[in-house]
């Protein structure tokens, strides 16, 4: 595949921010948005949301940063480093969702957000307190540029059952009409189909994103991988659709080689471009 465009040796690369929470097995989480977006050539910024307890095998527990310090690190980075994009993965809390969407704000962000509404775990362990759902519909999403969501976290946020293109379609809808510029409904949970097909709804056109569904059960952070490489490439001024694609085609690689680790499910693997 075609990367990304690299910094000159010693001049100051592009800035992601990532803020999201730290995954001590090292599949998903910040560990996988640093991995995807410096392999991209960008630097990462991050603003640490909770500490995971977790491995291959699900998330034994997590302990949630005071939502001021989540603030502080996003004001740090944005006033001294500055970022041309940023992605949001598990925000843990109400208190902490808030703090991110009132930290933008305040700050006056313009660069695209991506967000991911990270529910759960890929094993179904909650990463969100079901009173949060609410406060990621009505804070962050009217100020996402794009928002990410796998079926499981559809059904979550608008009540949808997604089981066919139909459904996609509905559900696209009803997550733009949640505020979002951008609405991306994955489809890689969908495992009827013969392929993996994500549809991306602007509240008029539609835009499908077709790949093989590879088979293979280290799958441990690829909506993290894929939200990543979206925002890396929206920072270097991609289009929505060609962002996405390219994020399509990023993660299908990583799905690709992906490996085993622990008793579990391993992680997608972005150490392929090392040897491109």
């Amino acid at each position: 595949m075609s990367f990304l465009p690299l910094a000159q040796p010693g001049s100051t690369p592009l800035r992601v921010l990532t803020i999201a929470g730290s995954d001590s097995g090292g599949g998903a989480g910040i560990q996988a948005d640093m991995r995807t977006i410096a392999l991209l050539g960008v630097h990462a910024c991050v603003a640490v949301t909770a500490v995971t307890v977790q491995n291959t095998l699900g998330v034994k527990s997590f302990h949630e940063v005071p939502d001021d310090v989540v603030a502080g690190q996003i004001e740090a980075v944005v006033t001294d480093i500055g970022v041309q994009a940023a992605k949001t993965g598990m925000l843990a809390s109400s208190s902490i969702i808030e703090a991110v969407a009132r930290t933008w704000r305040e700050l006056d962000l313009t660069v695209p957000l991506v967000v991911d509404p990270v529910c759960a775990s890929m094993h179904g362990d909650p990463l969100l307190a079901a009173s949060a759902l609410d406060s990621l519909r009505s804070q962050l999403f009217p100020i996402a540029t794009l928002v990410t969501p796998n079926l499981d976290e559809v059904k979550l946020l608008v009540d949808i059952d997604v089981v066919d293109p139909e459904s996609q379609r509905a559900a696209a809808e009803a997550l733009h009409g949640l505020g979002p510029r951008w609405a991306l409904v994955k489809g890689g949970h969908l495992r009827s189909s013969q392929r993996s097909s994500d549809l991306l709804y602007d509240g008029e056109e539609f835009y499908e994103f077709d790949a093989e569904r590879l088979p293979t059960g280290n799958d441990h952070g690829g909506g993290d991988t894929l939200a990543a490489a979206t925002a890396c490439a929206l920072a270097h001024g991609y289009q929505m659709p060609d962002a996405v694609a390219f994020g399509k085609r990023w993660v299908t690689e990583c799905l690709r080689a992906a490996y085993p680790l622990g008793g579990g499910h391993g992680p997608v693997s972005p150490l392929f471009r090392l040897g491109s």
